[in-house]
């Protein structure tokens, strides 16, 4: 036994002691913190819950490690490894003034390195961290992101559970994305849903109150024709967005979905949550009604992916919206004078060029200039007119760009459409993965699909 002792006083062992007993000792001090709630910065768990039990273990290898070390010096007739600890003499006026130095540069180190953790802690916590560090693979969600109603909500906010187990769920799941991205296996596009998304009660409504009725929106919808003049068409919609109200014991429109005063589950079959064959509504009083589609069997239903559904099933891209397409992008800038209505043609020619397969967004800058400086030239050459003013054909140009740069992304094969929005039906199927008249009870009720149910056209 004394021998065994003695194998483990080799410095390898003995450095593996110490660093496994200081990163035990924080480790529990900051689990200690996290469970009492007295930190909330998700990031920590980077530091801590990765870091240190990673310095654990190579501590606890490293006792071994060194033992074997020391067995097999010995074997060789070596004299054995002996750690002797320095002698210290208060006493001694050297021995003091050396004591006093280390101690009082162990303290400058300490807080260097606490203030150099808590920045790095305060950048790995900042959207440009999230966005720019895998810079290429983050690009669409970054830019999407720094042009939506979210852009002043950090990414933690909206990614990362409040707790232990979200922080673990958010490390575990950062590990496999560093690892995908150390080996190029990163997918392009990224796929949706984001599987480790936490629950909207856990990240959504920390901002955004569900007890509230919202009554009617007037929506107004502005498309513009590919003739000459831009032909203007507008359409106003009256939205029932609705609501619920938990001690009213109501929930009523859009958001009659919202789960105040029942439940809905579902059932996916594809890994888009595009096809939902079956729905499952559990009303306040506990009873039960199942809605399945034709054609759907038990082996597809078994198979799928089962949910209970929340906020994120229909308001899917929240804080990283495109627009589905370049005709409703097109629309939109010129409803908002960024692209002049004034120049003819200019709905068809920035469709059209916005259309176009460039492999870079350098390369479509120039080639959607191109496009719209030639058309107009032309266009000036046949009708024997002045080239359109230059502050307008710029503006189309710079809007049009734009428009390319927020929505396309050819390194990472996204482009106009590839993240479809469940809100509404025109785009996508959104509202009509449900509400198709084609789910039915066995009684033969059916998902309502009424146009008034949601809207009325004005």
């Amino acid at each position: 036994m004394a021998h065994d002792v003695r194998l483990i006083r080799s410095p390898v062992s003995v450095a593996g002691m110490v660093l496994t007993t200081i990163s035990a000792v924080i480790f529990l001090v900051v689990f200690l913190a996290e469970l009492f709630g007295l930190h909330t910065n998700p990031y920590l768990g980077i530091l801590f819950f990765l870091i240190l039990p990673t310095v654990f273990l190579v501590g606890l290898l490293l006792i071994p490690v060194g033992a074997w070390i020391e067995r097999r010096r010995l074997a060789r007739g070596l004299a054995a490894s002996a750690m002797q600890w320095p002698r210290l003499d208060l006493n001694d006026a050297r021995h003091r003034r050396i004591a006093v130095g280390l101690f009082a540069l162990t303290m400058a180190n300490i807080v260097i390195v606490s203030l150099a953790a808590h920045r790095g802690v305060e950048y790995m916590d900042s959207v440009a961290f999230c966005g720019q560090v895998c810079h290429q693979v983050m690009q669409p969600e970054l830019v999407s992101h720094s042009a939506g109603p979210h852009a002043r909500v950090a990414c933690v906010q909206g990614h990362i559970a409040p707790g232990a187990g979200g922080f673990a769920d958010a490390k575990a799941s950062g590990v496999r994305q560093l690892l995908a991205l150390a080996r190029d296996t990163v997918q392009r596009p990224i796929p949706t849903p984001v599987r480790s998304l936490p629950p909207a009660s856990e990240i959504c409504q920390r901002c955004h109150w569900p007890d509230k009725l919202h009554g009617d929106t007037i929506r107004r919808v502005v498309e513009y024709a590919e003739d000459e003049a831009n032909t203007e068409t507008v359409t106003e919609l009256a939205l029932h967005v609705g609501g619920g109200s938990a001690h009213r014991g109501i929930a009523t429109g859009i958001h009659w979905h919202m789960n105040i005063a029942h439940d809905i589950e579902f059932i996916a079959t594809d890994d888009r949550r595009q096809e939902i064959p079956y729905v499952k509504l559990t009303d306040r009083n506990g009873t039960v009604t199942e809605y399945t589609a034709d054609g759907v069997t038990p082996d597809q239903l078994a198979a799928g992916e089962r949910r209970r559904m929340d906020c994120l099933d229909c308001h899917n891209r929240p804080s990283h919206t495109m627009t589905p397409s370049p005709e409703r992008a097109v629309n939109t800038a010129m409803t908002h004078g960024d692209i002049p209505k004034t120049l003819p043609f200019v709905r068809l020619e920035a469709v059209k060029a916005l259309k176009v397969e460039y492999p870079s967004h350098e390369a479509a800058t120039q080639g959607i200039e191109r496009s719209l400086r030639e058309f107009y030239r032309e266009f000036a050459l046949q009708r024997s007119e002045r080239v359109p003013a230059v502050a307008d054909l710029d503006r189309a140009i710079s809007a049009t760009t734009e428009i390319y740069r927020t929505n396309v992304f050819p390194q990472m094969r996204v482009t106009f459409g590839t993240y479809p929005n469940h809100l509404g039906h025109v785009d996508s199927p959104g509202c009509f993965r449900c509400h198709d008249d084609n789910h039915k009870t066995r009684d033969g009720k059916t998902i309502p699909q009424e146009c008034e149910t949601c809207h009325q056209m004005k």
